[in-house]
């Protein structure tokens, strides 16, 4: 495959870790040999979740930040959000040695007391609202293989009992190998495009692109 038929994406998943979901996406991820970012909700974090965050972060893969309740911020105050923040950071500092590079509002809900209050690049991404138990394994495997263009942040969910993403990875992901992506974390795709990401301006990232928009 040519580096010119090459799309290189992140694949990044939400509100985990889930006893069942993660570790299955886990399992689909190894198996291709593909690194991805999960954005963690910190209350979700516990003596067993943590050995899957563990096993992500052996694999390669990212572990960011998707607050701790996954509560409406912008309702909240600076010191809320401060102790989203904060705590969230510290249960991934200590389950993997690592901080998160990145973080990812919950229902995508922004405002500037949260940049404010948020020393941390903000990413959105594409999705097909996978979310959405009436969303099929069938549109979720189209929209992988058919709507992902090359710089993409890709945004699924390994919540609870989403099985249909799962299963659209399982079918999706060889076809995506086949037809020339690449995939990396969130990190690796900035570094990949040369694109510094932002603290200091108001942006919100789906694409590895100045703007954090195409084009």
């Amino acid at each position: 495959m040519s580096e010119m038929n090459k799309k290189t994406v992140a694949l990044t998943f939400d509100d985990g870790p889930e006893i069942g979901i993660t570790d299955a996406v886990l399992d689909i991820l190894e198996e291709h040999g593909i690194c991805a970012s999960f954005f963690v909700v910190g209350e979700n974090i516990n003596g067993e979740t943590v050995k899957i965050m563990r096993r992500a972060h052996a694999l390669g893969c990212e572990i960011n930040n998707h607050s701790f309740t996954h509560s409406v911020m912008p309702e909240m105050t600076a010191e809320a959000i401060r102790d989203e923040i904060g705590r969230t950071d510290k249960l991934v500092y200590d389950a993997v040695g690592e901080y998160p590079r990145f973080f990812r509002p919950p229902y995508i809900a922004l405002n500037s007391t949260m940049y404010e209050n948020i020393d941390l690049p903000f990413i959105a991404g594409i999705g097909c609202d996978d979310w959405d138990e009436k969303v099929s394994v069938e549109r979720r495997v189209e929209f992988l293989i058919g709507e992902c263009p090359d710089g993409c942040i890709i945004l699924l969910h390994d919540k609870e009992e989403n099985v249909k993403t799962v299963e659209a990875l399982r079918v999706s992901l060889p076809k995506m190998i086949s037809g020339g992506y690449e995939f990396v974390t969130v990190s690796g795709l900035f570094e990949k495009k040369g694109i510094t990401p932002q603290t200091d301006r108001e942006i919100i990232y789906s694409f590895a692109t100045v703007t954090g928009q195409m084009g």
